[in-house]
């Protein structure tokens, strides 16, 4: 077409692509609000940066792992620490792994990111004995020192149902080099609740605990094609006219691109709808009885 061998086109037509890109793969963050059947889950209850380590001694040195979480919102950059010793933007949970010897400044040796925020890295299940619910981040590679392929790391968190206004217990329990484990006590690990009466139930009609957020994506996408559609009809308009303007010196309906095509629609929706006539009529004609030889 000859439209878009124009530069402006390609470039208008490159951007339309990228935003619908963009806007089909924009991860939805996760919110902290959680349904598992019947039973509703608020972990805004626990939000906030919230720091538990751990350390190992390994004579002559002591390793301090320290692991930095929000369950809720993307860790904080801190001014006061350099950069490549902060995890990059858009991470719930970082490990900093720290090396201690007596006489020498400690030094930092490894940054690892635990989980990413976006709400498809997010898994769950309720606990029955002790009550509570586990959660599981997903997070980045991280380069290995005994294996050549960067290894995928996992924050997971067992929260525990502890009915007292506070949170207590937060404990670091194990980390392998792939799989970090904590175990807390709050009331964010209760449920409570059920849907409402004149709400759908989590189980009816899909998958429990997503039914609300699917139908808003769905609904959220639509919406996005058909904006993204207008606009290109806008910028096909726009810069058809400006192509034929600046190339043929058009003026008036000679600026419409592919004019002659748009004028023969109609017709061609009429004759459209006139086959379809034509092709149900004699269907229902036969239907009357006999045909007479």
């Amino acid at each position: 077409m000859a439209i878009l061998r124009h530069p402006i086109a390609r470039l208008a037509l490159l951007t339309l692509v990228s935003a619908l890109a963009s806007a089909q793969d924009d991860p939805k963050p996760f919110d902290c609000h959680i349904t598992i059947g019947d039973n509703q889950y608020d972990l805004t209850k626990v939000a906030g940066e919230h720091t538990v380590s751990r350390e190992i001694s390994v004579p002559p040195s002591t390793f301090k792992d320290e692991v930095t979480f929000n369950l809720c919102a993307d860790l904080e950059r801190k001014s006061d620490v350099p950069s490549e010793d902060q995890c990059p933007p858009g991470t719930r949970a970082c490990l900093v792994r720290t090396n201690r010897k007596d006489g020498h400044s400690d030094r930092v040796f490894s940054v690892i990111p635990l989980a990413n925020s976006s709400a498809d890295a997010v898994t769950y299940s309720s606990l029955s004995s002790p009550k509570g619910l586990e959660l599981t981040f997903a997070g980045p590679s991280y380069p290995s020192v005994v294996d050549a392929e960067p290894i995928p790391q996992f924050f997971h968190l067992k929260l525990l149902c502890s009915p007292g206004p506070e949170p207590s217990g937060l404990n670091f329990t194990s980390y392998d080099g792939k799989d970090l484990r904590l175990e807390w006590s709050a009331a964010a690990g209760c449920p409570f609740g059920g849907p409402k009466e004149d709400e759908e139930k989590p189980g009816e009609g899909g998958d429990s605990g997503s039914g609300g957020d699917k139908e808003e994506s769905v609904g959220s996408g639509l919406g996005y094609f058909f904006l993204l559609l207008f606009l290109a009809f806008v910028a096909y308009f726009g810069l058809g006219a400006y192509y034929n303007y600046s190339t043929y010196g058009a003026t008036g309906s000679d600026l419409i691109p592919h004019r002659d095509f748009w004028r023969e629609v109609p017709y061609m929706l009429r004759d459209v709808v006139s086959h379809l006539c034509s092709a149900i009529r004699p269907r229902q004609a036969s239907r009357g009885g006999y045909i007479a030889v």
